[in-house]
């Protein structure tokens, strides 16, 4: 390799300045803080582990086990695993490392990799940060993660114009149990609901038992009213159907209370990661932003790899995309070089009191310091801080 070559990075992966990387550490540090006051606990977890403990959830979601970097460990022999994602490691925890009863909340930040890009533009190393909740399978419990992911947004000033989108993959998964459909057809009806594809997916439902039931959930899914009024009764009257039905009602009715400004719609076949989510789904977006901001669901059951299926809810998000095109300022003070008593106190004054201080050293001048933006200087016996 040419050393021309030497200081190129893989596709999806760049590094972070200081201007962008100070605006990141700040929104972690204020989103971390906003967690905990909401009582949940900071967990770190291992970057890497064994394959086994990492695809716990890769029968349910295949694409998180395409995502994940495998390799060898030299020590054991064993198959180990790059995290491209914390939850199964929290999953672990709450199920086997600390199996406390009751309800259980958690949070995390920390950077994860992913063997391709999983949305257009994205970083292959995210700096993921999230919260779960386990032991609690109610509406409650869904209320306040949705509820704590748009206080997080808020507290990071990144809520402004965004749109909540909510569903229930419990609307497809009764529907599909009560017409009896083979996983194939299960598959090509989530294909078409995922690409919006309604003259596709009005021919095909023409053949299948409940057809009109299933055109309608493609054709008024964003209408709760009109989606009723378009069900026939023998869907309405199954219970899991119902359930989640009045379940993502509820839930709308419960964040326009809390947030009566904010904008919400429903999506009652947004089916990504359908076979990993059980119940209530939740994501929000961003104006031109195809990917979400955040995003999160019910996961029940997900301990189950580990000896303990407990209810679980979270959200997580990248803290790159929310300060991807926010910047700070970082305003640096140079003090002279020298050691006398009065500057070096000034010096200390000024960085407990918070200011980024450098000291010139040996022959530097003002001029070798090309990012300060102030400098310290002596007046009047006194030295202060004036800008540059």
């Amino acid at each position: 390799m040419t050393i021309s070559e030497t200081w190129l990075l893989p596709d999806g992966v760049a590094d972070v300045l200081p201007e962008q990387a100070q605006m990141v550490e700040t929104l972690r540090r204020e989103a971390l803080d906003f967690l905990a006051v909401r009582g949940y606990q900071l967990v770190y977890t291992p970057f890497i582990e064994y394959i086994e403990s990492l695809s716990s959830l890769s029968e349910s979601n295949q694409d998180l086990d395409l995502v994940t970097f495998k390799v060898i460990d030299q020590l054991s022999g064993r198959l180990l695993g790059v995290r491209a994602d914390m939850t199964p490691q929290v999953a672990r925890i709450d199920a086997h490392v600390r199996p406390i009863e009751g309800v259980a909340r958690y949070c995390y930040a920390g950077t994860v990799l992913h063997t391709k890009p999983q949305n257009f533009n994205a970083t292959r190393a995210p700096l993921q940060l999230g919260a779960e909740l386990y032991g609690h399978d109610s509406i409650e419990a869904d209320v306040e993660m949705i509820d704590v992911m748009l206080g997080l947004l808020e507290k990071t000033d990144s809520l402004q114009g965004v749109h909540l989108d909510l569903g229930h993959v419990g609307l497809f998964r009764s529907l599909v149990k009560r017409a009896g459909l083979n996983k194939n057809t299960e598959s090509q009806l989530s294909d078409l609901y995922q690409r919006k594809a309604l003259p596709e997916l009005e021919e095909f439902t023409q053949s299948l038992p409940m057809g009109n039931d299933f055109y309608a959930l493609g054709r008024y899914a964003s209408d709760l009213n009109a989606l009723q009024a378009h069900l026939s009764h023998d869907i309405l009257s199954d219970a899991d159907f119902k359930n989640a039905f009045d379940a993502l009602r509820t839930t709308f009715a419960e964040i326009r209370s809390r947030w009566s400004s904010l904008d919400i719609g429903i999506d009652v076949i947004e089916l990504r990661s359908y076979h990993y989510h059980t119940g209530l789904m939740y994501a929000i977006y961003a104006p031109n932003r195809a990917a979400p901001l955040a995003q999160g669901g019910r996961y029940d059951g997900i301990g189950e790899h580990f000896g303990r299926s407990r209810p679980a809810t979270g959200f997580s998000c990248d803290l790159y995309a929310l300060g991807a095109t926010q910047f700070a300022e970082i305003e640096t003070v140079v003090a002279p070089k020298g050691n006398d008593q009065d500057l070096l106190t000034a010096i200390a004054d000024a960085r407990a009191n918070g200011s980024r201080v450098v000291q010139l050293l040996g022959n530097d001048e003002l001029s070798s310091m090309p990012y300060a933006t102030h400098q310290m200087v002596l007046q009047n016996g006194q030295w202060i801080i004036e800008k540059i």
